[in-house]
């Protein structure tokens, strides 16, 4: 999987009818775009490993279960490296100014964007970066409220609780789709209020899909320059949604057949090409996968109305099991 990256602060058009990239963007806003702020670009496929011993190897477990995001995992290890070696220059007595870490994750569902803001925030606290490493996960009904006033108490409430942590907004976009007028646009002023009230106090993650996220950061002025990490998260391969589907099904005991595995990789196929803007990648496995299990105990009830089936076949999961949504 290969990165493309950028340091310019250009948003490409939103009125464009061809599909987003599906390669990994890194962005840091240049100091032409965003007054100061330095090129932050992805590492080159051809990068040394990762270390496997030190504080480094427990955040590396963890992201070893997530499939692919290869140059999205070596870009967590550029922070922890840089967290690390600011820790250095403190205790030798040299400047350790802090970093800006608000970032946008771009990208369809289902790509792993939550599970890797919450490796984040649990990487900021173990660094002292955070003071507590939790995750607050929030969407527009959470910050807009129905009268003035009221989002801007519910917008600064969740702040607040986000303090020492991530505040994660999924489907950011959407504070900004009802006009001037909607009460989304207050949502929005808080929070860049709030950025520069707390500031290095939580790190703010706005999450949704790419061409979306983009308009929306059209929308205030301040927001570009306070958001110097931009990440793509790309749809997951044919391959990779078929690994993840059975570790999906190796958690649950399940195991997916020779013949249902085959039928998984031709519904997969079908809904990629059918839901071309929009696919929801492992959030699609999910679902066809509980659905499949369902399916499965309607078929052994049937064919087994009075005895329980045996081992290998409650654990079985055939291709008449597996449909589409």
């Amino acid at each position: 999987m290969n990165a493309k990256v950028g340091t310019s602060g250009t948003i490409g058009s939103s009125s464009s009818a061809k599909r987003p990239s599906r390669q990994i963007n890194v962005v840091l806003r240049n100091a032409e775009s965003s007054g100061g702020y330095g090129a932050f670009e992805a590492p080159a496929a051809n990068k040394a490993p990762l270390p496997q011993t030190g504080p480094w190897i427990e955040w590396q477990k963890e992201l070893d279960r997530m499939i692919g995001l290869d140059n999205v995992k070596e870009l967590v290890y550029e922070i922890y490296a840089l967290l690390q070696v600011s820790q250095y220059r403190s205790e030798s007595g040299l400047q350790a100014q802090p970093q800006v870490y608000h970032m946008i994750f771009k990208g369809n569902p289902g790509t792993g964007k939550t599970t890797v803001a919450r490796l984040l925030a649990k990487l900021f606290q173990g660094m002292g970066l955070l003071a507590k490493g939790h995750l607050v996960e929030v969407e527009r009904a959470d910050l807009v409220g129905e009268y003035i006033g009221h989002t801007a108490l519910k917008t600064r409430d969740l702040v607040k609780k986000a303090i020492g942590g991530v505040l994660f907004i999924d489907e950011a976009y959407s504070l900004a789709r009802g006009g001037e007028k909607d009460f989304g646009k207050e949502a929005i002023d808080t929070l860049v209020k709030a950025m520069e009230d707390y500031k290095n106090q939580f790190v703010l993650i706005l999450a949704g899909y790419t061409m979306e996220i983009e308009a929306f950061m059209m929308t205030n002025p301040g927001l570009p320059s306070r958001f110097p990490i931009q990440i793509e998260f790309p749809d997951y391969s044919i391959d990779q949604l078929t690994l993840i589907a059975e570790g999906m099904m190796k958690e649950r005991e399940y195991t997916l057949l020779p013949q249902a595995l085959f039928k998984l990789r031709q519904l997969l196929a079908y809904e990629k090409n059918e839901s071309f803007y929009h696919f929801s990648n492992a959030r699609y496995v999910r679902n066809v996968l509980e659905r499949a299990i369902r399916n499965q105990a309607v078929r052994l009830l049937t064919t087994y109305p009075s005895s329980s089936p045996g081992r290998h076949e409650l654990m079985a999961l055939k291709p008449e099991d597996l449909r589409g949504l």
